[in-house]
């Protein structure tokens, strides 16, 4: 098996990353990651951690966040994890495991008291998944409003 290792997610990587959603969520989402790569790569704006997995020269995994210090009236200084992917043909062989140790590992380096994502209540599978790396419910709610 291939040694996977983990970079910092380039231009280069859109397609791939792209692909890898697609193949995950059943939907092309190429306008979504055409606004998630141009906040990432910005070099003015350096509060978003995003990193790529890759075995034999190949992106097969992705994980993209963002650093916020005091939003919403919240003191300590926060992440999110907004964005995360991993090609079903790696998904299981440790993948995501080692992307989610190097993005904690990145978020404690800047500082990040903790880490929040959201998850459909029904997806068993995201919702193990994160479990295994730590999370847990928070003590915050979730609020929506529909609009008609």
């Amino acid at each position: 098996m291939a040694t996977i290792t983990v970079r910092p997610l380039q231009q280069e990587d859109f397609n791939a990353v792209v692909e890898i959603d697609r193949k995950v969520s059943k939907s092309l989402r190429s306008e979504y990651y055409e606004t998630k790569f141009a906040r990432v790569l910005d070099e003015k704006s350096r509060v978003v951690t995003s990193l790529v997995a890759v075995a034999d020269g190949k992106v097969v995994g992705f994980v993209m966040g963002e650093l916020f210090v005091g939003e919403y009236g919240i003191p300590e200084t926060a992440a999110t994890l907004d964005t995360l992917g991993i090609d079903p043909d790696w998904q299981r062989k440790g993948t995501g495991k080692k992307l989610m140790e190097e993005f904690v590992s990145h978020l404690r380096k800047a500082g990040v008291e903790k880490i929040n994502t959201l998850v459909n209540w029904n997806d068993w599978q995201l919702i193990r998944f994160f479990s295994t790396n730590g999370f847990e419910p928070a003590k915050t709610v979730n609020l929506e409003l529909t609009l008609d």
